[in-house]
């Protein structure tokens, strides 16, 4: 597959941005490489910290629906494939998922390493992408564990509450509208989202536990975990994980 810099001239990419992509690479090409996974209940805080370990790390971000979709949009071979299984109603196999991780890797932005949101999900995944990165002569550098109690997410996702046509959102507990279901600037009515409700939350939780709890004991196995606590404020957390990527 033809790589799409052929068709952009060099000389039409203003200044501004070939010097801040020039200074970004030289900046990178100093960090160590890391590759990581991120594992996290829904609310746990991973899209929070995964663009701020991306910029420091000089990674590429790894979320594997948005790169399903993106090799189906691009027919790929692998996406054909992964198109006629969706197709079919059917699950994308691992091997393919782990084929479309391994195209990925051969961007010139994932050269430091990369973050893996939503994979692997089971320890069969798990295996198949140690394989494939082993033949790279490469292996995960450390996986960041977003703990977290059932109880305190229940709180922090179930008490979200948005203004859907300014996307304001607000927090029963944390940031709460002057008047209780109701935009402060609009005076509109606040809806909830239909995964943010107790019902949802408690079977998407199930699900994690049971899928992904098996993957963290894998990866305790080789001494990769970092337990982070992930029910402190952000900025908290962000200090957790840079100590964590220094070590």
């Amino acid at each position: 597959m033809a790589t799409s810099s052929a068709s952009v001239n060099l000389e039409d990419v203003p200044s501004v941005d070939l010097m801040s992509e020039l200074l970004r690479r030289m900046k990178c090409s100093s960090k160590p490489d890391k590759r990581l996974i991120l594992v996290g209940p829904p609310g746990s805080g991973k899209g929070t910290q995964s663009p701020i370990i991306k910029d420091d790390y000089c990674l590429c971000h790894l979320a594997t629906g948005d790169m399903l979709r993106a090799a189906v949009a691009a027919k790929t071979p692998l996406g054909v494939k992964a198109k006629e299984a969706m197709d079919k109603g059917e699950l994308v196999s691992d091997d393919l998922v782990v084929g479309i991780i391994d195209e990925a890797l051969k961007k010139p932005s994932c050269q430091k390493g990369f973050i893996l949101d939503g994979f692997p999900r089971t320890v069969v995944q798990a295996q198949k992408l140690d394989e494939m990165l082993e033949k790279k002569g490469a292996k995960v550098d450390k996986v960041l564990n977003f703990a977290i109690d059932d109880a305190i997410l229940e709180e922090r996702i179930t008490g979200r509450w948005i203004h859907p046509s300014s996307g304001r959102t607000y927090h029963t507990k944390f940031a709460p509208p002057k008047v209780l279901g109701v935009d402060d600037v609009t005076g509109e009515p606040l809806i909830q989202r239909k995964d943010d409700t107790a019902t949802v939350l408690k079977s998407r939780l199930e699900a994690f536990h049971k899928q992904t709890e098996p993957v963290i004991d894998y990866y305790s196995k080789k001494g990769i975990v970092a337990n982070l606590h992930a029910e402190k404020p952000p900025k908290e957390v962000t200090t957790e994980v840079q100590k964590v990527l220094s070590s």
